[in-house]
C-alpha cells in the first residue's frame, strides 16, 4: 500500500456542469484509482472587484462575455460543493477544495473536509491562514509557486508561532500552465525537506506540466529526502480533465483519464521499489545464484 496520495485536481475543468463534475469524480475513482479529488471555490466579486467586467484575455477559452462572467459560469455554490463532497464520499473518495478568498474559506470550512488548500496565488493572505488556524482542525495544504524562500519561511513561522505547523502540507509548485519541464526545479523538494522537514506535517508536489515522468522523479526525490525528517512525502497533485481539447485554461496542463491512471499505477510501483535490501542475497536471487554464480 502506498502512502503517497495522488490528488486528481478537477478544479474548474468541469465546465460549470455538476453532472460533468460527478462524472469526473467517478472516472477518477473507478478508472484511475484516485483516492482524492479537489475542486476550487472563489468569490469572484471579491477577487475581481473593478476588474469583473474586463474581457477575458484568451477569448476562445471564455465561458462568458467578460472575465468575471466567465469565472461565475464556472463557479459552484456552496450547496453544490456539499453535493460533490457527499457524492465523493459515496464513492469512497476524499473531497477537498482550494479556497481563493476569505468568504470561500469560511464556506468550505463549514463543510469540514479532510483538508483545505491555499493556492500559490493566495498564500500570503494571512487573514485566510489565521481563519484556518482558528476554525479548521484538518490539514492545511499550501502551494509555494510564485513565492520566495523568505516568504515560505514567513508562512511556516506564522503557523509555528500558533502551534499549527504540524498540520501544514507544503507543495513545491511552479505557477505556469503548462509549465516546461526545465522549470519544474524538482530538487527544491529536497530544500523544502531540509528547511521545514522537522516542522511541517508533509511535503508534496503540485505539477502543471505535461506527461508523467517528472512525477516519478519528484516522488523519488521526496521519498529519499524524507528519510531523515519527521515530515513525509505524502501528496502529488495533478490537474485532471476528461478531454484536454475542451475549452478552458487548465485543460492543456491536465491529465486525461488514462494518463492519471498510469501515473497512479507508476507511483504505486515506485513506492514499492524504493526500499533497501533486507539481506545481502535476496530470496528471489537464490535459484539464479546456484545456476549462474561461479
Amino acid at each position: 500500500m502506498t502512502n503517497t496520495n495522488v490528488i486528481a485536481e478537477i478544479g474548474c475543468n468541469h465546465k460549470g456542469d455538476i453532472k460533468i463534475a460527478k462524472k469526473m469524480i467517478e472516472t477518477a475513482s473507478k478508472f484511475c484509482n484516485a483516492k482524492i479529488v479537489k475542486f476550487q471555490k472563489r468569490n469572484n466579486k471579491i477577487l475581481l472587484s473593478d476588474k469583473f467586467d474586463q474581457p477575458h484575455p484568451v477569448p476562445e477559452n471564455a465561458y462568458g462575455k467578460s472575465y468575471g462572467l466567465h469565472r461565475e459560469f464556472l463557479e459552484f455554490n456552496i450547496d453544490q460543493h456539499q453535493e460533490l463532497m457527499e457524492y465523493s464520499k459515496d464513492l469512497g473518495v476524499t473531497y477537498s477544495c482550494s479556497v481563493w478568498d476569505i468568504v470561500s474559506c469560511k464556506e468550505i470550512c463549514a463543510l469540514n473536509p479532510k483538508f483545505i488548500k491555499i493556492p500559490s496565488a493566495k498564500n500570503l493572505n494571512f487573514d485566510m491562514h489565521k481563519y484556518l488556524i482558528d476554525e479548521f482542525d484538518g490539514e492545511i495544504h499550501i502551494s509555494t509557486g510564485m513565492t520566495t524562500k523568505s516568504e515560505i519561511k514567513k508562512i511556516v513561522d506564522f503557523y509555528k508561532d500558533r502551534n499549527r505547523a504540524n498540520n501544514i502540507v507544503l507543495y513545491l509548485c511552479t505557477s505556469n500552465y503548462p509549465v516546461e519541464i526545465k522549470d519544474l526545479c524538482l530538487l527544491e523538494i529536497k530544500n523544502l525537506f531540509e528547511n521545514f522537514g522537522n516542522i511541517v506535517n508533509s511535503i508534496g508536489f503540485s505539477g502543471h506540466h505535461t506527461g508523467i515522468s517528472s512525477d516519478i522523479a519528484a516522488h523519488t526525490i521526496g521519498k529519499l529526502s524524507s528519510l531523515n525528517t519527521k515530515a513525509k512525502f505524502s501528496y502529488i497533485e495533478r490537474h485532471f480533465t476528461l478531454n484536454r481539447a475542451w475549452k478552458g485554461t487548465d485543460h492543456a496542463a491536465s491529465l486525461e483519464p488514462d494518463g492519471l491512471r498510469r501515473l497512479i499505477r507508476n507511483i504505486n510501483d515506485n513506492e514499492i521499489a524504493l526500499t533497501y535490501k533486507d539481506k545481502d542475497i535476496l530470496d528471489v536471487e537464490l535459484e539464479q545464484l546456484k545456476k549462474l554464480k561461479r
